[in-house]
Parts: structure tokens; C-alpha cells; sequence
């Protein structure tokens, strides 16, 4: 099984949501393109989190230096991203996909991450509570089901919102894998405790 986790913006949980899939089936992790905080990288922080030893982590297609939009830390650094150059890791495993940001998030003048989204990858949005959210789930939920793809699942991130969560729900009709509550901290027992609920759900995609 290949997952595709994305946001409905920056900043909503994806990398923690990632690890908790990671951990749960014991996946493989890529992350294509990383912008910024290259040796505290994503990847980085899944690994540090993660007590199986048999998850693989792929190296980045792109290692950008400026933590900023793909298409302008690449412009930066004197590239162009190529979609061409961003070939998936061969596996064997389960593989755990992260993408950076939101969906229309831009690669170069005409890709974004969604450009990224293969037809068997199974996506899981994660949406984190914020004045707009709703709006913005949908519109994630929406843009990704126009592109002809299925959203497989979402992760709700931070303060529980029932109201918000249940419309959510209701309205598109897709699955909750479950929530990840605003904790304290996220260490190896953290995440195994979230990968032990969420792991059902996942083997249910």
C-alpha cells in the first residue's frame, strides 16, 4: 500500500501524522521535495520517532536550503524542479508518502504537489482546527476528488472540534482514520500509542 498524506495548509500535522502512519505499519517513508532545515529535515524527525526496525527512509528527489515555497527555495538555489527527476523509491513495504504544504502548493511554474499523486497512491488528508479550516478541508477534499482521485481517509489534528469534525464528516462522507490531540510532546511511546489506535483504520484503506 502506497499513502499520500497531505495538508489542507503548513503547519496542520503532517510529519507527526506521517510517523504515527509510519509506525503503524511498520512503512517505509519518502518524502519527495524538502525546503529548508536540511539537517533537521522531515525525514529526520520521522526517523528520530520511530521504534520498528523495519521501516526504510528514502533520501529527498530535492534538498531545497530556503524553508519556503518549492518553485522559489529551488529558484533560490539556481534550479527548476522537474517532475521527471522525482522518481518513487522501489519497495517492497508499505510506503508512507508526505508531501510539503497544501495540494496547489507549487513545484515550478506549472506543477504542484498534487502533480505528485499517482493512481494508486491512497490519500489522507490531515486537518488541523482554525477559523477557515472547514473551508479549507473541503476545498482540499474537493480539489483532490476533481482530479479524478479518492481521498482514502482524515486525520484531524490538534484541540478537538466535535462540531467541526462531525460536519466535515458528514459532508464528504470520507473516513476518519482518527485524531491526534494537542500533546505535549511527541516521543517514540507518544507516537506507538497513536500508531496502535490508528493502525486498524489504516489496514482498512
Amino acid at each position: 500500500m502506497k499513502i499520500f498524506i497531505t495538508g489542507i495548509s503548513t503547519d496542520v500535522g503532517k510529519t507527526v501524522a506521517s510517523t504515527i502512519v509510519v509506525e503503524a505499519l511498520e512503512a517505509d517513508y519518502w518524502k519527495p521535495i524538502q525546503a529548508g532545515d536540511l539537517d533537521l529535515s522531515d525525514t529526520h524527525k520521522v526517523k528520530s520517532k520511530i521504534s520498528n526496525s523495519k521501516s526504510q527512509f528514502f533520501p529527498n528527489a530535492y534538498e531545497l536550503n530556503t524553508p519556503a515555497s518549492p518553485h522559489l527555495a529551488a529558484e533560490i538555489d539556481g534550479i527548476s524542479i522537474d517532475l521527471k527527476e522525482i522518481q518513487e523509491p522501489k519497495t517492497e513495504n508499505h510506503l508512507v508518502i508526505e508531501g510539503a504544504g497544501g495540494i496547489f502548493v507549487p513545484l515550478n511554474e506549472k506543477d504542484t504537489i498534487v502533480d505528485l499523486i499517482q493512481p494508486d497512491y491512497k490519500i489522507i488528508v490531515v486537518s488541523r482546527h482554525y477559523l477557515g479550516s472547514i473551508n479549507h478541508t473541503l476545498l482540499t477534499i474537493e480539489a483532490i476528488q476533481h482530479r479524478g482521485f479518492q481521498v482514502a481517509g482524515i486525520i484531524f489534528s490538534g484541540s478537538e472540534n466535535k462540531s467541526t469534525e462531525s460536519l466535515i464528516l458528514n459532508k464528504t462522507g470520507i473516513k476518519c482514520i482518527g485524531r491526534i490531540d494537542e500533546e505535549p510532546y511527541f516521543d517514540q511511546n507518544v507516537i506507538k500509542e497513536y500508531a496502535d489506535l490508528f493502525r486498524e483504520n489504516l489496514l482498512g484503506l
